[in-house]
């Protein structure tokens, strides 16, 4: 492999390679948009004549194409070179965009979000299995600290961005702002990429690509359901329940496969124990994160009078102080080890959520602004961890997979986040409001119950955490070495 032998003096002489500062660009730019709309729905409601059912459709539509598309993404990029990966995607990816930007309707507008989605898909895996390839065990740590910013706080940032760009006009404004910025990504990134190693011929199992489509497409879809607050229990319940026993079909399925060696997804990758741990414990904080994002806006907007543009501007200190913390907690990983990060981070997360549950109609801003940057530098110190733990865990081999697995369950824990506390405050909102409550009173009650569920879900990150190692690596016989 000539092209990754190429790359290793970069990465050993403690600098980020040049491919992986391209990529974590790239990726920060595209999964911006996953959340970037949120803030659009009483403008698309006004500007395209929909209900606000059909106009949450433009998150959840990205989301369910991410959960559909990221479990082909490991077998896609064994196929390709780098420099094909992200071409392919940043290209999908321009021209879902530029078709929202003009889209004369709200239909051509959900068409766009999901070729959005598509391209988006594919950025973070080629981003992880790129990094494991060329970066040292070393500075693994600092490295992913930087691709923190991508994956975590883009998301985060998504709301208060978009809350900025439409004080200025229309909806189509957040698809004007990205064109240029990913057109001049795309283009410098393609002349200043070079090929990390070298593409495999392997064949794809259809059903299986059909089925986790179906699997996963479908719990993400049916946990949105849930997530939109309505009434229809027993469909969402159904799609659910189908959506489980889809992948349950698909995980047979691959285990089947995995005998003949061309699994869709290997799930392989969870017999490494740090590699499952770190999963499990990325799918809780990741859980915590959304769930948080869908209940500050909600009170803050609904119940404290604010405008999107003071919530996005609240909420941004905390998005922004875990983007700057990002490479400092890698540095401290390469120096200390996972354990003594994740386990003040998980305290952390942990007690953030508590005194979320606190939430009252006089809490001070300046409390609220505390708690939720405390979550966000414990999230900060969680997850540059637990990615580099896990992802370290696995043999280069299996990279494309443990990140395509990482990457779906992500949007699968980003929905069940949603699901759960939206459904939990309306169940408590509904219920006092049947027993005469004041709507009010009524729903800041459902907003503190919702915390204090996600509170006690997040005491088990805490638990995980003390079980993971403080450093992991690979021999060459592909066997586990622990330093506790």
């Amino acid at each position: 492999m000539p092209a990754a032998i190429q790359d290793r003096p970069t990465a050993q002489a403690g600098r980020t390679p040049l491919v992986v500062r391209l990529l974590v660009l790239a990726t920060f730019v595209v999964i911006l948009n996953e959340t970037l709309m949120i803030n659009a729905i009483p403008r698309l409601m006004e500007s395209l004549h929909v209900t606000e059912h059909a106009a949450q459709w433009v998150s959840t539509a990205f989301m369910l194409t991410m959960a559909a598309v990221i479990p082909v993404t490991g077998w896609f990029l064994q196929r390709v070179t780098t420099r094909q990966g992200y071409a392919i995607a940043m290209g999908v990816f321009l021209a879902g965009t530029a078709l929202s930007a003009i889209a004369p309707s709200f239909t051509v507008l959900l068409v766009g979000r999901i070729v959005q989605a598509a391209g988006t898909a594919v950025m973070m895996p080629l981003l992880m299995t790129t990094l494991m390839t060329v970066v040292p065990e070393q500075d693994r740590g600092r490295v992913m600290g930087n691709v923190t910013l991508a994956i975590s706080v883009a998301p985060a940032l998504g709301p208060a961005v978009s809350g900025l760009i439409l004080q200025l006009g229309s909806w189509r404004l957040l698809f004007v702002a990205v064109l240029p910025i990913a057109g001049a990504v795309t283009y410098f990134g393609l002349r200043q990429m070079s090929n990390i190693g070298e593409p495999q011929v392997s064949s794809i199992d259809w059903f299986s690509a059909a089925v986790a489509t179906l699997g996963f497409g479908g719990l993400v879809y049916g946990l949105s359901l849930f997530g939109e607050g309505g009434g229809s229990l027993g469909p969402s319940i159904g799609i659910v329940i189908a959506g489980v026993a889809t992948i349950a079909i698909f995980v047979f399925r691959q285990l089947k496969l995995q005998r003949t060696g061309a699994p869709l997804m290997d799930l392989r990758t969870l017999s490494h124990r740090t590699y499952a741990l770190s999963l499990a414990l990325m799918c809780i904080a990741f859980l915590a994160m959304m769930g948080s994002m869908i209940l500050l806006p909600l009170y803050l907007q609904n119940l404290r009078g604010l405008t999107p543009l003071q919530t996005g501007l609240l909420l941004m200190p905390g998005g922004l102080a875990m983007g700057l913390l990002g490479p400092t907690v890698g540095k401290l990983y390469d120096r200390l080890g996972g354990r003594p990060l994740i386990l003040p981070g998980s305290i952390g997360i942990v007690l953030s959520l508590a005194g979320f549950t606190q939430v009252s109609m006089t809490m001070p801003y300046w409390q609220i602004l505390v708690l939720h940057a405390l979550l966000m530098v414990s999230l900060a110190a969680t997850f540059t961890p637990i990615f580099t733990l896990g992802m370290g865990a696995l043999p280069p081999n299996m990279y494309p997979h443990g990140s395509s697995m990482l990457g779906t369950l992500q949007q699968v824990a980003a929905a069940l986040g949603t699901a759960l506390v939206v459904t939990v405050m309306s169940a408590r909102t509904g219920q006092l409001v049947a027993d005469g409550a004041a709507t009010s009173a009524a729903q800041l009650s459902g907003m503190k119950l919702a915390f204090v569920v996600a509170t006690v879900l997040a005491v088990a990150t805490i638990a995980i955490a003390a079980m993971l190692p403080s450093r992991v690596t690979e021999t060459a016989e592909g066997t586990e070495a622990v330093e506790a």
